[in-house]
């Protein structure tokens, strides 16, 4: 079961980014696009590094690491 959804994602509006004058190159990667001067972020992108992020901690965890 995912941690979270992509509904939930898109509901919180997690999708809007900065306004595309702000450009900064190291993001391009998480972009999916741009609409009426505002950056669109890629929720695969972002689900991918939530489920990464959630799996690290989760471990870190077990093991009594410190978070």
């Amino acid at each position: 079961m995912p941690v979270v959804t992509r509904r939930e994602l898109l509901e919180a509006g997690v999708h809007f980014g900065h306004q595309t004058r702000r450009w900064n190159p190291k993001m391009q990667r998480y972009l999916f696009g741009e609409r009426s001067g505002i950056y669109i972020i890629d929720l695969e992108k972002s689900l991918e590094g939530i489920e990464e992020t959630y799996e690290f901690v989760r471990d870190l965890g077990r093991r009594r690491g410190t978070v």
